[in-house]
């Protein structure tokens, strides 16, 4: 069983800075895209960044020069590195992993549960 479990989450005031984790465990071979999205009640999800297996990178204009995405293989872990936070950045966060199960030459999607981001004074 495969989990993706998110950290770093809370409340931060405009302008400041957060660090969400995303660290996936269980039984796989590797994984391969990762991306974070968003969303807030009401509104359609959003994309906010990601990374293909070779390292190059999207981000959603909203957050372009303020968010950055990375990873580190070795410990199995997604990162987003928030700054110069928005109150239009609040949203609950969720990362995203294609990851290549042992049997499967079909990478398959997995979710963590989300982490709440609150920008507020």
């Amino acid at each position: 069983q495969v989990r993706l479990v998110e950290s770093g989450g809370g409340l931060v005031q405009p302008g400041g800075s957060l660090r969400l984790s995303c660290t996936a465990s269980g039984n796989f071979v590797s994984i391969n895209a990762v991306g974070w999205y968003r969303q807030v009640p009401g509104k359609q999800r959003e994309l906010v960044a990601n990374m293909n297996s070779g390292g190059s990178t999207y981000y959603g204009d909203s957050v372009k020069g303020r968010f950055t995405i990375s990873r580190d293989n070795a410990q199995n872990t997604i990162f987003l590195q928030m700054s110069s936070l928005k109150p239009e950045d609040t949203a609950v966060y969720s990362c995203n992993a294609y990851i290549y199960l042992y049997g499967s030459a079909v990478r398959k999607p997995f979710w963590g549960q989300g982490t709440q981001v609150t920008v507020s004074s």
